[in-house]
């Protein structure tokens, strides 16, 4: 969302008061919020709007800045616009218009066109408006996102296939020969390429990058299949095609992949390069055979979601400038852990973008590589060729590394180069797969790292998960339950209340939309430092963190619980006490 300077193109603005006095004034940030992002602001030299800075830092949605600034300019504040506009009416203005200025037309009423605009002090932007429909205009001001959420709902792409059409192309006869014993290979690739089989395929693809799915799995059961997609981290089903269409649909996707129909008996991995409205999208392909067929999960890269900038991800204030502090160290290995699917490639790509200046060599060794980095060196491990991490990383060595990136340290050999290479001045980058920050420390002894080694070379470590954020269309205000009361009073002190999603269309009743991090941030000081190089076991390390006031996890989850950003269930479903 594009926050507006309080007073920009305004008329008699100058005796409206400040963005900052409003949202104080309406008990939306205290004055010591407002005061830190002041200061904030000031020391990147004002690159951000205030209202920017405030929903960056979490004190704020950006809902609610605008809600104040729509006010404060005498403008309505709307939400569900889907609901209010015409579908006539969108078509008044064309398509690049409508998505480059964030605008939705909603409707027209005695030669007034009503319109819903992100930024309702741009008056050019309204004359441009008026110039280019012919009608006077009238404003109202709707979050950028929401804007969007609508646009894509009345604007959809071409690439849409209706489900229900394509089953009504079925013929029987497309998969007589899938029923049987199929033995020759051209019959399954010509079934495979028939139009209703490429445009579900094709659907499934365009489908689950629109709803946000990291994830498609097209799972086979006795006489059933169902396709489900992994949105915000939880799956849920969209779709169950006809049974007698799973064969040809495995097939058609391992022909995109370029792997082998005939072979049901073994599992296969594979790619698929596509482009969708213009940008590349990468499918990572995998097929497992089982009882009723072989099961296809498909991994969506959008090269779009995997490059976030680093203070967007969900860090606190101090916990950002104590990060940044840790990557910018000139040499040494930093961490960053958590399961699979935590956002860990998230956070490392979004480090290398900061991090990357001319004057630096950074260069990776990923498996696989999710994104393309401008001024990044990037290698894809190859283990089947005998391209592993260890070997790929004695040949960086010799590439006069700056800066290095490894996706995973996963054995002795790996993490002795990882270890040498710090100590003889490169900085690496790199993750571990444990629950939490401590866990990185003797997760490295037991790999096979001296104590004192780890203790000379370790700069940070960054354990991190990922919750679900309320639905910003369907939140409220409600009053917990005493233990949650309890829970998040230990961590942040008192609170009036909380907030959860109701459940709308926008969230799919879920009550959620979109992810944010949760984190642990480990800086190790001397004392820290000497009980590792004196072989300190993982509960005495934890002791000295606490005994310091470091903040877990948990906490981090609850301080968001607090701020409305997302439920106390959902930090107890991703952390441990």
């Amino acid at each position: 969302m594009s926050f507006l300077k309080d007073n920009a193109s305004i008329p008699d603005a100058g005796r409206r008061p400040p963005l900052g006095e409003l949202l104080v004034g309406r008990d939306l940030v205290s004055k010591d919020q407002l005061k830190q992002a002041l200061e904030y602001q000031e020391q990147r030299g004002h690159k951000k709007l205030l209202g920017e800075v405030l929903v960056d830092m979490n004190f704020v949605t950006d809902q609610q800045v605008l809600e104040v600034l729509a006010e404060a300019y005498g403008v309505p504040f709307a939400t569900e616009t889907t609901r209010l506009a015409d579908p006539k009416v969108v078509e008044l203005l064309p398509r690049e218009f409508l998505e480059e200025h964030k605008v939705l037309p909603l409707f027209l009423v005695r030669g007034v066109l009503t319109v819903a605009v992100s930024e309702p002090a741009n008056l050019f932007l309204i004359e441009e408006i008026e110039r280019q429909t012919g009608y006077e205009i009238q404003i109202v001001a709707v979050t950028a996102q929401e804007i969007e959420a609508s646009l894509r709902a009345y604007l959809p792409s071409a690439n849409v296939f209706v489900i229900d059409d394509i089953y009504e192309d079925i013929d029987d006869a497309d998969f007589s020969v899938i029923e049987g014993q199929v033995t020759e290979l051209a019959d399954l690739e010509e079934v495979a390429g028939h139009s209703p089989v490429v445009k579900l395929v094709n659907f499934l693809v365009y489908s689950a990058v629109q709803d946000g799915a990291s994830d498609i799995h097209i799972e086979p059961d006795d006489h059933h299949l169902r396709v489900r997609y992994r949105v915000d981290g939880r799956l849920f089903e969209k779709l169950t095609p006809p049974h007698q269409m799973h064969p040809a649909i495995t097939s058609r996707i391992k022909i995109m992949s370029n792997l082998d129909i005939s072979e049901r008996r073994v599992p296969q991995d594979g790619d698929i390069h596509v482009l969708m409205e213009g940008r590349p999208i990468d499918l990572r392909v995998s097929t497992m055979p089982g009882k009723f067929g072989e099961k296809t999960v498909i991994r969506i890269i959008d090269n779009r979601n995997a490059i976030v900038s680093l203070d967007k991800l969900g860090f606190s204030a101090p916990m950002f400038e104590a990060w940044k502090g840790v990557i910018n160290h000139p040499n040494g290995v930093v961490l960053v852990t958590g399961p699979t699917g935590s956002g860990k490639s998230t956070t490392l790509y979004s480090v290398l973008t900061m991090v990357n200046a001319e004057h630096h060599n950074l260069s990776t060794v990923e498996d696989p590589i999710e994104a393309n980095l401008p001024g990044v060196n990037q290698s894809q491990v190859n283990e089947k060729a005998g391209f592993t991490f260890a070997g790929a990383l004695r040949a960086l060595l010799r590439q006069d590394p700056d800066i290095l990136m490894v996706g995973e340290v996963r054995d002795a050999e790996t993490s002795a180069i990882v270890t040498q290479a710090a100590l003889t001045g490169h900085l690496v980058f790199s993750t571990l797969h444990t629950n939490d920050a401590p866990s990185a420390v003797t997760r490295l002894v037991n790999i096979g790292i001296e104590p004192y080694l780890v203790a000379a070379t370790l700069r940070g470590v960054l354990a991190q998960r990922l919750v679900r954020k309320i639905c910003p269309h369907c939140k409220e205000s409600f009053e917990p339950d005493a233990i949650t009361r309890e829970a998040v009073e230990d961590v942040c002190g008192p609170f009036e209340s909380l907030y959860h999603g109701l459940g709308c269309a926008r969230c799919r009743g879920t009550g959620f939309a979109g992810r944010i991090g949760i984190f642990e941030l480990l800086v190790p000081d001397e004392h820290f430092l000497a009980a590792v190089a004196g072989g300190a076991n993982l509960q005495e390390l934890r002791e000295i963190l606490a005994r310091n006031g470091w903040a877990t996890l948990r906490d981090d989850g609850m301080e968001k619980v607090r701020n409305g950003l997302t439920t106390s269930e959902e930090v107890f479903y991703v952390t441990v006490t």
